[in-house]
């Protein structure tokens, strides 16, 4: 297969899709989602108050919706070890400027519920490239998907994101 005239799009960008990247370890903590629930505005006390969060059946403070745990930074590895860090994973593409196209979550119920103590694990792929034309000129879309496990094996989230080079 070769890439189609003036497309930025590679054959070895096309090999990577659906190919997970490595993985990120990441530890919910209870100050971190305390942090995080405040930032963006919760006043739900499961949130904050560890008795108030077992007193309605949870094991703990619980991890506030977008909030999926803190990247275990290692030194030695030379990263910081995010989830979607390998984002483009180093293609060459001519655009310089990006943006975020939208991130979205979904939850699974029946998995447990995300909680301070938990230790989660992330894997990302690319899901799809698309060329496409703004107002602008050019742009490159990259879709990209995130699969959350927790320290059970269960998958207790996905996240869904855009990001948009142009």
């Amino acid at each position: 297969m070769t890439q189609a005239t003036n497309s930025v799009i590679t054959d070895e960008m096309r090999a990577a899709i659906g190919v997970e990247g490595p993985q990120a370890v990441l530890e919910v903590e209870k100050t971190n989602c305390r942090m995080f629930a405040r930032s963006v505005g919760h006043k739900d006390p499961v949130f904050f108050d560890e008795a108030a969060a077992k007193a309605r059946g949870y094991r703990g403070i619980v991890a506030p919706p977008g909030f999926l745990g803190t990247p275990i930074f290692n030194p030695a590895s030379g990263s910081g070890g995010a989830p979607g860090e390998m984002g483009g994973r180093g293609y060459s593409v001519p655009y310089k400027r990006v943006l975020n196209g939208g991130t979205d979550y979904e939850y699974f119920p029946e998995a447990d519920v995300i909680c301070a103590g938990d230790t989660i694990t992330a894997r990302t792929k690319i899901s799809g490239f698309e060329e496409s034309e703004g107002s602008l000129g050019p742009m490159l879309i990259t879709r990209r998907e995130t699969t959350y496990t927790n320290q059970h094996g269960k998958v207790v989230a996905k996240m869904y994101g855009t990001l948009i080079q142009y």
